[in-house]
């Protein structure tokens, strides 16, 4: 049986769906990588909620989902931008979010890392930002997981040039706790971050971020780096001390970063690996066992799904994980935090159903294709 699909003319064509899922069981921690996926957090669909109001989560659906994850050897990268940092979950949700997960992750034997950044305060004076980082980092050690200092519009605002950036990131790694993870996040999923490191040119906000690690590597455990340029990436983690690794956060060109050349490879922190959970565990199991073709032969195919998730504008990515995680069956609804389910189109939604079908990234291929119909008859198309 087909089903009718809109493209992006408008036009509606059949689609045959697949019948039989990729058979991707749980499995252990990786060896050869370290390897960390952002998670979305679900929406409480019966909230009564509008778009400016606090979030509503669903804490059982999110924390079940995060369980998925981590049986599959994955860790759990917590309250980052795919959890709707700053698109929909303020500050109070996501300490709320923190302290859930990191606990849950104590009890299930789960790697967890969470984000933290300055968004309890909308904008103010440098020493106001270093206050909003140092409260985040507090609530994050005191969970019991690992930091990751990501970008700050706050700071991005604030700071006059790349000396304000060494300041305050100097002092936060000087109290860390615990090697950190630094996060360059791209305006291209926050145009709010043009410039940051204190410079437009990538050049120079490269060589600022670099004086930030080598001035504490003993407190940086790694770097993720989500400038969707792999030669870029590739660049900057030659030019790492030794010991810190790279964590790509492309979501373009992850295969090949992570699969790495004769000269070193990249570790992943991704917000595609929410959805590919499963067949990226089983990819890097591959990979483990030296077999870099055979983990290439697995994870290039999803490279097109994930370009098409992550399209322009970049930052509404999160929309299309979440959609892609109803229809696998880890939550009952297509509801998001901000009500940012409106965010992507419908021959959008049609696309990506397509290409996880294609994939058998649906443990229900039948669910999927009944929820699919669902919403497609939401938007008027009979079948």
């Amino acid at each position: 049986m087909t089903i009718r699909l809109p493209d992006a003319n408008g036009e509606l064509r059949a689609y045959e769906p697949r019948r039989e899922p990729l058979a991707l069981r749980p499995g252990s921690p990786f060896s050869s990588r370290t390897v960390f996926s952002a998670a979305h957090v679900v929406a409480d669909p019966f909230a009564d909620v509008s778009p400016d109001s606090p979030a509503a989560v669903d804490w059982d659906a999110t924390l079940a989902f995060r369980r998925h994850l981590w049986s599959h050897g994955l860790g759990v990268a917590e309250a980052m931008d795919t959890a709707q940092r700053g698109m929909g979950l303020d500050w109070v949700g996501a300490a709320e979010l923190i302290r859930r997960s990191a606990a849950e992750a104590e009890a299930v034997g789960g790697r967890i890392a969470c984000g933290v950044g300055t968004d309890q305060i909308a904008a103010g004076s440098l020493a106001e930002v270093r206050a909003a980082y140092e409260e985040q980092l507090a609530a994050v050690e005191e969970a019991g997981a690992q930091a990751i200092l990501m970008a700050s519009r706050a700071l991005c605002a604030a700071a006059s040039g790349p000396e304000d950036y060494l300041e305050v990131y100097g002092h936060l790694l000087r109290q860390a706790a615990e090697p950190v993870i630094l996060h360059w996040l791209g305006p291209m999923f926050d145009p709010a971050l043009e410039g940051y490191w204190g410079a437009a040119d990538l050049d120079a906000a490269t060589d600022t971020f670099l004086e930030v690690i080598a001035a504490h590597p003993d407190k940086v455990d790694g770097i993720k780096v989500s400038l969707l340029d792999a030669q870029r990436e590739i660049d900057l983690r030659r030019r790492l001390p030794d010991g810190v690794r790279c964590y790509t956060g492309d979501d373009f060109n992850y295969p090949e970063l992570i699969a790495g050349d004769d000269k070193g490879f990249s570790h992943a922190l991704l917000g595609v690996f929410d959805p590919l959970g499963p067949l990226a565990a089983e990819a890097v199991r591959v990979l483990d066992t030296g077999d870099a073709k055979g983990f290439r032969e697995l994870l290039d195919p999803t490279v097109e799904l994930s370009r098409h998730l992550f399209q322009a504008p970049t930052r509404f990515y999160k929309t299309g994980v979440v959609f892609l995680a109803w229809l696998a069956g880890h939550q009952s609804h297509f509801t998001m935090v901000g009500g940012l389910q409106s965010a992507r189109s419908l021959p959008h939604f049609a696309r990506a159903y397509e290409l996880a079908d294609g994939l058998g990234l649906f443990p229900n291929p039948e669910l999927a294709e009944e929820r699919m119909r669902n919403l497609l008859s939401m938007y008027g198309v009979n079948q």
